[in-house]
């Protein structure tokens, strides 16, 4: 079914190639092409259910747009299918695919936000999943996760990975650092004595909880308020008519 979807699109004029890939199959197409190749394997091939819509952040390559469809055919046998496009990071711009499956809605609006891909023709792209107030695109690589900043790493997968002494005598690494977490060289706490204000300090702050008090100091601390104070003992000296407290013999 691959071939086929392959033999359909370069019949339709569309440049299009095979990729590698685990699984399923993966075509590429050019961006230019990009409704008019889903509009093909829908109609001609038979790819009719549509699964989902995302993208991946290449860097300087730019983003790469991917599809998942699908063709069931021959009972409970199923065919998939990827269908990708690469577009520049500075022109983050691709035709929607909403007009041609209804499902393509709620998956480039999602992409959008994550992204910062805008798709031409969309009849409702506003955020889905995020709040109004909230800045930026989560999933671009040059996004900082503060949270990841302001608390150090768990634990350690590999020696160099933790502040940890490596175990049984392990060579250390190369420290790397966790996904979200920028260059501390460009962004991150100031060294000591810079005049530089701290862009941590507040995340650090209140990440920071207040030490709850055990219930038995809080028991204790209430018995002691609520007991009267000891007598002081008297500084007169003993009466000599007083009975001596001597046993008789």
């Amino acid at each position: 079914m691959s071939s086929d979807a392959l033999e359909a699109l370069t019949a339709a004029g569309i440049a299009a190639t095979q990729s590698d890939s685990f699984s399923p199959t993966a075509i590429d197409v050019p961006a230019e092409s990009w409704v008019a190749a889903h509009e093909v394997l829908r109609d001609a091939v038979g790819y009719t259910f549509f699964d989902f819509l995302s993208a991946a952040d290449e860097l300087t390559d730019g983003f790469r747009v991917v599809s998942h469809l699908a063709d069931f055919w021959g009972g409970a046998h199923v065919e998939h299918l990827l269908v990708r496009t690469l577009i520049p990071r500075d022109k983050a711009v691709l035709p929607t695919l909403s007009e041609l499956y209804a499902g393509a809605n709620w998956h480039e609006r999602e992409t959008s936000e994550m992204f910062g891909i805008s798709f031409e023709g969309h009849p409702n792209l506003i955020p889905l999943l995020l709040p109004d107030e909230f800045e930026g695109n989560p999933l671009r690589k040059e996004f900082v996760l503060a949270s990841r900043v302001a608390k150090p790493w768990p634990g350690a997968k590999e020696p160099g990975e933790s502040d940890h002494a490596p175990a049984h005598g392990a060579p250390s690494r190369r420290r790397t650092l966790p996904p979200g977490v920028p260059d501390p060289e460009t962004w991150g706490p100031r060294p000591p004595g810079s005049p530089d204000p701290d862009p941590l300090a507040p995340a650090q702050a209140a990440a920071t909880p207040a030490r709850p008090r055990r219930a038995g100091a809080e028991r204790r601390t209430r018995k002691q308020a609520e007991s009267p104070p000891p007598a002081a003992p008297s500084a007169d000296p003993p009466s000599p008519d007083a009975p001596s407290a001597e046993p008789e013999a």
